[in-house]
C-alpha cells in the first residue's frame, strides 16, 4: 500500500481487553509498513539523485537529444531553474520519508511514556492495594488476638473455679465419709456392748 504521512496520523489501534494501551502487535505491524515505504522512498530518492547526476553531468545529453538528421542544432543547455525545480523535485522524497520517520518517532515516543505511565499507575496501585491488605490484615489479627486473650483469660478463670469448687467437694465428701464412719464406729460400739437378746436377734 501506498503510505502518506495521513496515514500515520489518522492510524487507529484496537484497544486491548483487560488492560490500557493499544496492541503490540498491531503498532509492530504498522511500523513495519512505515519501514517497508521509508526504505522505497530512500530507493527511488537514490535513484533520482544518481539520474540527476549523470543528467547533469551530460551523460545522458546524447541520449535526450534528436538524430543528428533530424535537428541539425546541438540541444540547448538546461536552464539553472530547471535543474534546480529537479533537485527539489529529489529532495520532496527524502523531506517526506523524513517527516514519515518523525512522525513513526513521535507515536513511538508516545506510545513508550503512555506505557511507562500506566505501567507507573498499575504499580503505584498494587502497592496501595497491597498496603491497604496488610493492614487490614494486622488489624484483623490483632482483633483476634485480643478476642483470644479475652477468651483464654475467661477460660482460666473458670478452671479456677471448678478447682475451687473441686477441692471444697472433696473436702466436703471426706468431713462427710469421715462422720460416716464415726458414726458407724460409735454405733458399732454401742451395739456391741448391748445383749443380743435385746437388739432383738
Amino acid at each position: 500500500m501506498a503510505l502518506t504521512p495521513d496515514d500515520v496520523v489518522t492510524k487507529q489501534f484496537q484497544h486491548v481487553r483487560f488492560k490500557e494501551g493499544f496492541d503490540p502487535d498491531e503498532v509492530d505491524d504498522f511500523l513495519d509498513e512505515i519501514v517497508v515505504e521509508w526504505r522505497k522512498t530512500i530507493a527511488e530518492n537514490d535513484e533520482l539523485k544518481a539520474k540527476l547526476a549523470a543528467y547533469e553531468s551530460g551523460s545522458e545529453a546524447p541520449a535526450a537529444a534528436a538524430p543528428a538528421e533530424v535537428v541539425e542544432e546541438a540541444p540547448a543547455p538546461v536552464p539553472a531553474a530547471q535543474v534546480s525545480d529537479a533537485g527539489q523535485g529529489a529532495a520532496a522524497p527524502a523531506a517526506a520519508s523524513a517527516g514519515i520517520i518523525e512522525l513513526a518517532q513521535r507515536l513511538h515516543d508516545e506510545h513508550v511514556a503512555e506505557g511507562i505511565a500506566q505501567r507507573d499507575k498499575l504499580i503505584a496501585d498494587a502497592q496501595s492495594q497491597a498496603a491497604s491488605i496488610v493492614s487490614e490484615a494486622e488489624t484483623k489479627g490483632r482483633e483476634e488476638i485480643a478476642r483470644l486473650d479475652k477468651e483464654r483469660a475467661s477460660l482460666e478463670s473458670r478452671i479456677t473455679e471448678l478447682r475451687n469448687f473441686e477441692r471444697d467437694y472433696r473436702a466436703q465428701l471426706r468431713g462427710y465419709i469421715e462422720g460416716k464412719l464415726r458414726d458407724l464406729e460409735t454405733t458399732g460400739t454401742t451395739s456391741g456392748s448391748t445383749p443380743v437378746s435385746a437388739i432383738g436377734l
